[in-house]
């Protein structure tokens, strides 16, 4: 039975609870009292339906205040989903900025062969910056000094010597199975060397030199032809 219903119910029992009452005053003897007890049982089912009317309206108020509830922890969430959606372009815009500021910063100088080369990266911040512009292919490599040369990329290494104070060291390329020594070349010098199947030199920067190890990247170019296609060349 809905809220209205009930209302239409508990009005109509007064309307029948006042009538009984004033038939009863106006009767004698057994009958007023008859009429009496009826009145007594329609005050009865009266305050019943008062009372079962109370509660529906309690439950109405209770779901009320509950729906309102949630309506306000539904608006909070919208409004830290879009407050984290707002930090996060801030975030974007920021990068994006500090990006382009430091890909603005990086230059760009004549390689060991004399082909000029692509920007170079001095610091990890810097390649993290090459890396995401995206025009080459980046592999970072740490070598000490060993008897066996190591594996960076599609080429291998051979760290021979190394001089901290002066930023200088000495390495053997190994590509295409060909052996070239790179000596004393200096710190963020483009190292370049070409391979079969790159149309422009690779390119390799040492950032850091210390006592028998050095560290830096490989730069190899994006795109490359197979051997079969070179050879069909």
């Amino acid at each position: 039975m809905s809220t209205q219903t009930s209302r239409r119910s508990v009005e109509a029992l007064k309307s029948e609870v006042d009538a009984a009452r004033l038939q009863a005053g106006q009767l004698a003897g057994q009958a007023k009292l008859d009429a009496q007890k009826h009145a007594d049982e329609l005050a009865a089912r009266l305050e019943k339906a008062q009372a079962e009317q109370a509660q529906k309206v309690s439950a109405v108020s209770a779901d009320l205040s509950q729906v309102k509830d949630q309506a306000t922890a539904t608006d909070s969430k919208v409004a830290a989903v879009t407050t984290d959606v707002g930090n996060v372009k801030t975030e974007v815009a920021t990068t994006k900025s500090d990006l382009e500021k430091t890909i603005a910063q990086l230059k760009s100088t004549q390689g060991d062969m004399g082909v000029q080369s692509g920007l170079i990266a001095t610091n990890g911040k810097e390649l993290a910056a090459l890396k995401a512009l995206g025009e080459r292919n980046y592999t970072e490599f740490k070598i000490a000094k060993t008897k066996a040369p190591q594996k960076v990329g599609d080429i291998s290494i051979l760290l021979k010597k190394t001089d901290p104070k002066a930023n200088r060291y000495t390495i053997e390329v190994i590509a295409d199975d060909k052996h070239v020594e790179k000596k004393d070349r200096t710190v963020n010098e483009p190292v370049q060397f070409i391979l079969s199947r790159a149309t422009i030199p690779y390119e390799l920067v040492v950032n850091d030199i210390k006592k028998d190890v050095i560290s830096g990247y490989v730069a190899a170019p994006k795109v490359q032809q197979s051997r079969t296609a070179k050879n069909n060349n």
